[in-house]
């Protein structure tokens, strides 16, 4: 006979919706997390809770270290990058953090798992000169709204910002004579950055000759598509790969490959960890510490690729 698939009760079904649903209250009232980050940490933690359903696992109160073990396991098998494990595995921990703050588990076993290593493959970043003929790309006849994708493209760089910022940015966070713009990251916290003169020259040009013409819905957002609203994430990621092609950039070059490109550089100039923490709106110094080993490893590279007896 063929086996029936395993199904979990419906108290249970209940009981871990519950769960799930005041943790992500707690993500956003109590940990300020941005919106996007809660819905990916609900996705993987559903994922998680329909494995242990399908496999007869424990509750989420009666979770061990072997359990967790297993989905790890089971998460290499599907072949997800280490970063999409990491974002798993941190979900895991955190709810059972929380689930541990009211008192319903004594301990969070997922602290004695260690995460995969992240970044085993170098992020997608250009060189400064590269960098410079991208922001340069914006000016063949068909590019029509070109001063607008110069000044975004310049302004990703000159800050770091995330694609999402740069998306949300707006009118009153700029001052282009003080060369700042305030930018609005995860957890809704608000960092002033610089802008260098080349991204303020550029965003000077789109706001005396093209912005007026696009603003026909008294929008507040800097970047506007040419119907007038916002410009989505999905357009500025086209936007960013439609130049990357044209000047013969990687194919995995992305909006967040220009934010690696930023730190990378500030870094290989002499720019302090710290510094650069605040620069990128880091929550934690670990997450900055990347870019010193990424630094290091193209270094090494390098110098096996160019020393005569490397």
């Amino acid at each position: 006979m063929p086996r029936r698939r395993p199904t979990r009760s419906p108290d249970r079904q209940a009981e871990t919706a519950g769960y799930l649903t005041r943790f992500e209250r707690y993500l956003d009232a109590e940990c300020g997390l941005s919106e996007n980050t809660v819905l990916a940490y609900g996705r993987d933690l559903r994922a998680f809770t329909g494995w242990l359903a399908a496999t007869s696992g424990p509750s989420l109160l009666g979770l061990e270290l072997e359990t967790l073990s297993r989905y790890v396991e089971h998460l290499r098998e599907r072949s997800l990058a280490p970063a999409s494990i990491g974002r798993a595995l941190v979900a895991i921990k955190m709810l059972l953090r929380f689930l541990q703050l009211e008192g319903l588990v004594s301990a969070n076993v997922a602290e004695l798992l260690a995460s995969p290593k992240l970044w085993q493959k170098l992020p997608t970043i250009l060189s400064p000169d590269q960098i410079d003929r991208l922001l340069e790309a914006p000016k063949l006849p068909e590019d029509r709204l070109w001063l607008r994708d110069r000044a975004l493209l310049t302004t990703m760089y000159a800050t770091g910002s995330r694609a999402s910022e740069c998306c949300g940015l707006r009118m009153g966070d700029l001052s282009l004579p003080e060369r700042t713009a305030r930018l609005r990251g995860k957890g809704r916290k608000e960092r002033l950055v610089s802008l260098t003169p080349l991204a303020v020259e550029a965003l000077a040009a789109y706001f005396e000759h093209q912005r007026p013409h696009l603003n026909r819905r008294v929008a507040t957002e800097v970047f506007l598509s040419r119907t007038g609203r916002p410009l989505s994430r999905i357009a500025l990621w086209e936007l960013v790969k439609k130049y990357a092609r044209r000047v013969g950039a990687p194919e995995s070059f992305s909006p967040h490959s220009m934010r690696h490109s930023f730190a990378t550089h500030l870094l290989a100039g002499g720019a302090d960890i710290r510094a650069l923490q605040e620069l990128l709106g880091h929550a934690s110094i670990r997450t900055t510490q990347i870019y010193t080993a990424v630094d290091s490893t193209r270094m090494k590279s390098v110098h096996a690729s160019c020393h005569p007896r490397g």
